[in-house]
Parts: C-alpha cells; sequence; structure tokens
C-alpha cells in the first residue's frame, strides 16, 4: 500500500466558478497548478482527484460531459509532466444523501480499496471545509488551500473542530509542505 494526495479540483487546479465548469472552455487552470502537480509527480504517492460535481445532480450537464472535462484536466496535467493515479466524482445533488458526496468520505474509501492506499499516512488538498471533513472521516490529514473558496472557507475551521489542519496560499505551497514534511517519500530532489 502507498499513500496518496486526493485533489479536490475547483478551486485548487482549476478556478471555482459559482455557475459551475461545464465545458473545457470554461475550465481555467489556476497558476502554478500544472507544475506543483508536475513536481508531486516525481514522488511516491498516488495522485487522485476526488471532486463534488453536484451540476451533474442539479441536471446542468451529464456525467459524460463531467467525465469528459477530467479527462481533458488529466490530460493537460500529463503533458506538463504531472500524473493522475486515480478520478473520482460525486454525481449527486447535495440533497441525495449519498455516501460520496464530500463531507462523506466515500470517494476516499472507494479509492483506497480500488487502489491500495495508505490512508493513515495520506493527505487531502481542498479549498473547503467539506474536503477536510471527509479527509478527516477517512484518516487523511487534511490541508486547506486559499485558492477558490479556501479564503471564506479558513475562518470556520476552528468551529468545525479542524484547526490542526494547515491553511496555505495555494497547490504548490501544499506540495512544498507534504513534500518538506515527508522527505523518505521523494523520489528525487527536485
Amino acid at each position: 500500500m502507498r499513500p496518496a494526495v486526493f485533489l479536490d479540483r475547483d478551486g485548487v487546479i482549476i478556478e471555482n466558478r459559482d455557475d459551475y465548469v461545464k465545458t473545457w472552455a470554461e475550465a481555467r487552470l489556476l497558476p502554478g497548478a500544472l507544475e506543483a502537480l508536475a513536481r508531486l509527480s516525481r514522488s511516491s504517492y498516488a495522485l487522485v482527484l476526488f471532486t463534488n460535481q453536484s451540476a451533474i445532480g442539479r441536471g446542468i450537464i451529464s456525467l459524460a460531459e463531467a467525465q469528459a472535462i477530467n479527462r481533458r484536466l488529466i490530460a493537460e496535467i500529463q503533458g506538463h509532466g504531472g500524473r493522475i493515479d486515480g478520478d473520482y466524482l460525486c454525481p449527486h445533488h447535495p440533497d441525495d444523501a449519498c455516501t460520496c458526496r464530500k463531507p462523506a468520505p466515500g470517494m476516499l474509501l472507494r479509492a483506497a480499496t480500488e487502489l491500495h492506499l495508505d490512508l493513515a499516512h495520506s493527505y487531502a488538498i481542498g479549498d473547503a471545509v467539506t474536503d477536510l471533513q471527509a479527509a478527516r472521516a477517512a484518516g487523511v490529514r487534511g490541508i486547506l488551500v486559499r485558492t477558490g473558496r479556501g479564503r471564506t472557507q479558513a475562518g470556520l475551521l476552528t468551529a468545525l473542530g479542524l484547526a490542526d489542519c494547515p491553511v496555505l496560499a495555494d497547490l504548490g505551497a501544499a506540495v512544498d509542505h507534504i513534500l518538506g514534511l515527508t522527505p523518505q517519500l521523494r523520489r528525487d530532489s527536485a
């Protein structure tokens, strides 16, 4: 089993949109995200996308359209020297009470089973408290980034019992934090 870094999509890798990312043309990569993922890809961590996509459950886009956006994002990451080892999305409406929609840990638990991951030594990077709550419920260490909704969500951490989660500027800072905490997992010094 190997540890993983779980990555929320919107607000961490691409810009979060109030009206949802409905097409690849609407996806805007956050500055430095591709470079950070390329650095992280040189580590022994599995890299796993985990994203709530309620636009599917709301009837705004189809599951196939959401999967196509993720495939294009993964291709872009790979084209810049990165990799994604697993891609999980929750297609449900917030009212569906499913076990995969964050803050539930379903996507992380499913990935752990399918990809043989060591959750106790894994991280999750998100821009919302629900990302951190899902991480905590799965036994994963959460990191909040101030991109996306992270600026406003950081103030909620103490009240929700998540004050021990680091709050960092962006994905690049989160990757530096992870690699600095666990140098034994690095494959190189880049």
